[in-house]
């Protein structure tokens, strides 16, 4: 760079030009350097039924690259980091604190209520919001605390599911739930064991396992048959419900299955092919959507990831879109993450609205289906 002389007998005009072109480079500089704005995200990304936290960190992945390429956020860059849970309690402890070390705004995650009962605590005691795209349990309703929830509750889903296989003339219901989430599997249950019976269904049987590699599926299905029902429920993981159908075409194969919305994934049609054919299963979003925002979702998220998205995906991209704008208008360091959130909404998810109330909790729309030579089709 040439340097510039001045000469002191010259206008003093000229020496205050020339200082306020250096300062207002010196600004300009600094500004391209700001420090980029970090979310985390903390999710099951490897053992048992990862395919949903998996999805969901793809899900964020390409809001947040979206958002950047858009010029990020009032010109800062959005910076992911993303930690691993394991489904395990004293790891997803461990990736908390990381997150929290490492001073995210926020945190999207996490996705099952057996990890949330040791992350959200965590979280807040370090003042960290969670913005959950798929937790359900009543464990985490209808409090003042550090989570929202992008999802409705498992009293919404299970009640629904109660009047869906009674109307389809189940009266005698089995079902077998995974303990090792249990705040999910356990909260199920007792929403459906209650809307069912009042309905007048029964249960015939109620069978607790434990998931792992080891697990004898044919002794959970025996078990669940000696109570001599007229359909069979899972409330479990893709991968287990695809064993759990197995065994259960062997013993029972004219008995309806049914699922709960944990397991509505495209492992669940990879794993299970023919042995889940004609079981029923929520979704939380319309699979079959044409509409130009979800189309054009769609066709990124699979040229990105060569994969179609599943319902964590959907939900976290939503989760990630209501906490950007947050953090978008949010009224400077003054106002907490969380009332930022729950301000500025309702927000414009890729097909519906989400609204929160006071505690975070927001209705959602879901969608019944049947699996029909491998795709989840739309019933209701």
């Amino acid at each position: 760079m040439k340097s510039v002389l001045l000469d002191p007998k010259e206008s003093p005009t000229l020496l205050v030009r020339c200082l306020l072109v250096i300062l207002t480079a010196l600004f300009l500089s600094g500004c391209g350097r700001q420090e980029p704005i970090r979310i985390g995200f903390i999710g099951g990304l490897s053992d048992r039924n990862s395919d949903v936290g998996q999805a969901g960190q793809s899900g964020v992945i390409l809001a947040i690259e979206q958002a950047n390429r858009a010029g990020g956020i009032h010109g800062r860059r959005i910076e992911l980091i993303s930690r691993d849970d394991a489904q395990d309690r004293e790891t997803s402890v461990r990736s908390a604190r990381e997150l929290a070390q490492a001073k995210v705004e926020a945190v999207i995650g996490p996705f099952t209520s057996g990890v949330a009962a040791a992350v959200v605590p965590t979280l807040a005691y370090h003042g960290i919001l969670a913005v959950s795209p798929t937790l359900t349990s009543m464990d985490f309703y209808g409090k003042d605390d550090n989570l929202v929830r992008i999802n409705r509750s498992t009293r919404d889903n299970a009640a629904d599911y109660a009047k869906v296989l009674y109307g389809r003339g189940q009266r005698r219901i089995a079902i077998a739930f995974d303990v090792r989430n249990r705040s999910f599997s356990e909260s199920w249950l007792v929403e459906f064991r209650h809307a069912f019976t009042a309905l007048g269904g029964r249960l015939a049987a109620e069978v607790p396992y434990e998931s792992s590699a080891d697990t004898d599926f044919g002794a959970v299905l025996r078990t669940m048959l000696s109570g001599r029902p007229d359909g069979l429920f899972f409330i479990s993981g893709a991968l287990d419900v695809a064993r759990l159908a197995q065994q259960a075409r062997r013993l029972a194969p004219a008995l309806p299955l049914g699922a709960s919305e944990w397991a509505a994934t495209e492992q669940l049609l990879e794993l299970g092919g023919q042995m889940v054919e004609g079981l029923v299963i929520v979704q939380n979003y319309d699979r079959d959507d044409d509409s130009p925002r979800f189309r054009l979702f769609r066709e990124a998220y699979f040229k990105r990831f060569q994969k179609n998205p599943g319902y964590s995906a959907v939900s976290a991209y939503d989760a990630t879109t209501v906490l950007l704008e947050a953090l978008a208008r949010r009224d400077g360091r003054s106002e907490s993450v969380k009332d930022a959130v729950l301000r500025y909404g309702p927000y414009q998810g890729l097909q519906q609205q989400i609204a929160f109330d006071a505690n975070g909790d927001t209705p959602r729309q879901v969608f019944f289906t049947e699996i029909r030579d491998g795709r989840f089709v739309r019933f209701r």
